[in-house]
Formats: C-alpha cells, structure tokens, sequence
C-alpha cells in the first residue's frame, strides 16, 4: 500500500507539524506532499521522507512569503499527482485536503480547522491585514470559500482535532467528523518542586490569541507575566507598548527554555480561543494549572476547578478575577493529578485513534461499502458522543 501525507506547508515545527511526525512514525515510508518546503525549519523525522513541493517552490520569494500565495494554493495542490497512492492523509488548516485523489485511493483529511482566514476569522484577519490584502480579500474570499466547499467532497473522512473544530466542519462543510485530539510529547514535561513568582503566556504572537489582553491584566495587577513566542514586528511592538515594568518578553526560546518556563510558572494563562490548544496540555503535562477563556478547544482540556480555571468573558476584569479566584483556591491544584490528566493527550492514543479510523476506511473501501463516519470520538480522552474529558 502506498501512502501520501499531504501537510499545507512545511516552514516550521509547531503543533500541525506534530502531527506529521507521528504520522511519519505510522507510516515510515509514506511520500509527504506540501505546498512549500524550507528543510532548515523541519525535524529530521520529516526530513528523511520523501518530500515533494507543489510548483510554489519555484516561484522566488514564495517559501518565505508563502501565505501572500493564498490564491494559487487550490490550482497548486490541484497539480499534485497522487495517481499511485492507495491512501491519502491530508493535514488540513492551510489548505491541504484540495488535492485530487484518484478513485481507487481513501483519503482521510485529519483537519486542525477550515481555513480561518475565509471562514469564522475572516472579519478578524481583513481587519488586521494591510491596505492592499483589505482590499483584495472581498474579491478572493467568496471564489476560495466555494472551492474549500467544494473540495471538501473529495474527502472520504473527516477526522478533527476537538468537538469545537467539528462543528465548524459540519457549519461549513455540511460533513460528519469523528474527534481526534492531536498528539502532545507529555513524556518530554515534567514536574519540579523549583516554582516562580511569575504567570506565563506563551505560543505565536497574533492578534486573534488575544495576549494582548493579559498583558494590560498584569500590568494593572502589578503581577509578574512573561511572555514566549515570536510574531510579526508590529504585533509585539503594539504589545510591549502596552505593557508595564512587570513584563517581560522573552521572543522565541529552545525548548529547553519553554519546558522550564511551563514548569516554573504559577499558571499558564490562556486568553485566546483556539481550536484545539497544545500549549496548555505541555503546561498541564508540566503540573501547572491554566487559566484560560472558556470558550473553543480549552473547553475540552482544562477541566475546571481541577487542572485550572475558565473565565467566559474576554476582557481584562474577567482575566483580573480569574486571576485573583486562581490565587484564592492555589493550594487545590494538585501537579500530579494535573499531569495525570494531561497524560491522556498522548502521542500513543492519537495513533491508536487514527490507525482505528484508517483501517474502517481502508475496510470500506476493499468492501465496497460505506464506513460508519458520525460525529463521534475515537480518542481514550473523551467518552460518548458528547467528548466528556475524563478525570
């Protein structure tokens, strides 16, 4: 059997790029396709595969420029020759799942979200953009959104990341998924008795995040905050304009650094929505509660009261009072009941989950029938249709 990985692009190693390489360990010979390829920013697990670009590469500028490629990515991945590929795995956020499978072949589209930028963030993204981008995403955004829709029939299942994804796939494109959260390296977080006086953000710098929001919480509390990750140069000068004497931005750290910090800290604070959420399952994995907006992803791993707390309103008084709750009732969060939570986010159950789905399609298809593909969760995780964390 041979199969083909098809990630949206290859430029850095974050969480959809986790992804990747645990379904390289599933697959140690598939061929990896992808829009654009830096090799110096990929892991060497996905470097010893076979990795071929679609026709982007060649245009100059295009791998560090990627995202200003946005309307030739559908005709791109369209030119991707997956003729001799008897299953298909697509990693779906950027887009990837656009390709055209042959009819012989299963594909299986693991989707981290439909693309933000066209859908349910598109106000968020246009507003941010600049004069030329605002003025050309009227233009783009309706003939990408037709061709997303479209293209989504061509997908035999739907796999998401979180309940929260799912419903974004059957809003938008009218399909079934089963729920898969995405493999987080908890072996790789421990626990240590060293704490700080400090509260952590950490992850990529962009607006939607909303860090923006605990940095004018702690600079009006007067408590600590640091801040990890890197952005675009206007997003962390807007910031750290806002910020007072008791921030500190650290930029982009090694890991070493990051699982010290996520260690360390008093709590990860978690203001933005987002689709799933690795970081605070590393910081639960690291024994450290969360505070975090209840709203997306966080719903479905930070059990309230027990591994953090959930504030549901995002302003600077909900995060100030979560903040003071949290610093009330520190003492209940216990770092190893923390951990023993997080450690149900594994990369093992992940696989274990996506062999399961696989192996029906690949059953549907040598039998001719259709495979049982509900909205349902497969992951040791979640219990029942309603994705209940167990704790």
């Amino acid at each position: 059997m041979r199969v083909a990985i098809v990630h949206y692009w290859l430029v850095s190693m974050r969480g959809g790029e986790k992804v990747i390489e645990a379904l390289c360990d599933m697959y140690p010979d598939a061929d990896i396709f992808t829009l654009v390829y830096d090799p110096e920013k990929i892991s060497d697990k996905i470097r010893r595969h076979r990795i071929i670009p679609s026709f982007l590469q060649r245009i100059p500028g295009a791998v560090a420029n990627y995202q200003s490629m946005l309307p030739l990515m559908p005709f791109a991945l369209e030119s991707l020759d997956l003729r001799d590929y008897d299953l298909i795995i697509s990693s779906e956020s950027g887009p990837a799942k656009g390709i055209i499978p042959p009819p012989h072949a299963v594909h299986v589209c693991y989707c981290h979200s439909p693309m933000r930028y066209i859908w349910d963030h598109y106000h968020i993204y246009r507003s941010t953009a600049g004069i030329a981008a605002r003025m050309m995403m009227p233009v783009l955004a309706p003939i990408l959104r037709s061709w997303d829709a479209s293209s989504s029939l061509r997908v035999d299942r739907f796999v998401v990341n979180s309940h929260h994804v799912g419903e974004r796939v059957r809003k938008y494109y009218r399909r079934s998924a089963s729920v898969v959260p995405p493999p987080v390296s908890v072996d790789d977080f421990a626990l240590t008795a060293d704490l700080g006086d400090f509260y952590l953000c950490a992850g990529q710098i962009v607006p939607y995040k909303r860090i923006d929001l605990a940095v004018r919480a702690f600079t009006e509390m007067g408590r600590n905050l640091v801040v990890i990750g890197d952005g675009a140069k206007g997003d962390i000068s807007a910031l750290k304009r806002l910020a007072g004497p008791t921030v500190r931005f650290l930029g982009r750290t090694s890991f070493q650094d990051l699982k010290l910090n996520l260690a360390r800290c008093r709590a990860l604070v978690f203001p933005g929505e987002e689709d799933f959420g690795i970081v605070p399952v590393e910081a639960m994995a690291s024994g450290r509660p969360v505070i975090a907006f209840g709203r997306g992803g966080a719903l479905e791993t930070v059990v309230h009261g027990h591994t953090g707390l959930l504030f549901h309103e995002q302003s600077v008084e909900a995060l100030i009072d979560a903040v003071h709750q949290f610093e009330e009732s520190a003492q209940l969060f216990r770092p190893d009941a923390i951990r023993a939570h997080a450690s149900q986010f594994g990369t093992q159950n992940f696989q274990t989950s996506m062999r399961k789905i696989i192996d029906e399609e690949l059953e549907a298809k040598r039998s001719g029938l259709p495979a049982a593909a509900g909205f349902q969760s497969l992951s040791r995780p979640y219990s029942g249709e309603m994705a209940v964390p167990l704790h």
